[in-house]
């Protein structure tokens, strides 16, 4: 039984007809976003219920999984703060900036807080290199930019972050 199709037919189906029947397989992006919305990562049975849907390999579900810094295939944090450090960035700072949130974390890069909220990591080419130090937030569905960034500035908005889950409400990526 294909879980993912059962859990979200309506969703499933919008996703399908954005896409002619003979190129189908170009759905697997937005139903690997679909897959890991919830448990925050892509579980070993949404790869097979993609391939089945798409009538293509789960190897080469896995292959987009493991290529791209959007998909996750092991848990992590609630909120996925992706440090671009590629050349122009680091050359404005971001290795530094990576170095220093982690450090104040308590949490080394690729790690994930204790309170599960937040897991840090490195990533190539967020296309802000003019406005580095900056970091994407992936969680609660969305994907938010944060750009001319210090240690300072990051912090208060985990802190934000961190009071708003503490009360039980949704927190802004």
């Amino acid at each position: 039984m294909n879980e993912l199709l059962s859990k979200y037919p309506q969703e499933i189906q919008q996703i399908l007809a954005k896409y002619p029947p003979a190129f189908k397989r170009s759905a697997v992006m937005p139903l690997l976003y679909l897959a890991q919305r919830e448990p925050g990562y892509v579980p070993r049975q949404a790869l097979n219920d993609i391939a089945e849907i798409l009538d293509i390999s789960t190897t080469d579900v896995a292959s987009i999984v493991g290529f791209y810094t959007l998909y996750y295939d092991r848990p992590a944090g609630r909120y996925h703060i992706q440090v671009c450090n590629d050349l122009p960035c680091a050359l404005r700072g971001a290795d530094q900036f990576l170095r220093e949130l982690c450090e104040r974390l308590g949490i080394e890069e690729g790690g994930t807080t204790p309170d599960g909220l937040f897991t840090v990591e490195a990533v190539k080419c967020l296309a802000a290199c003019h406005r580095a130090p900056m970091f994407q937030v992936q969680g609660d569905g969305e994907i938010v930019y944060h750009e001319n960034q210090t240690v300072e500035l990051a912090m208060a908005w985990i802190e934000e972050v961190r009071a708003k889950a503490a009360a039980g409400q949704e927190a802004q990526p």
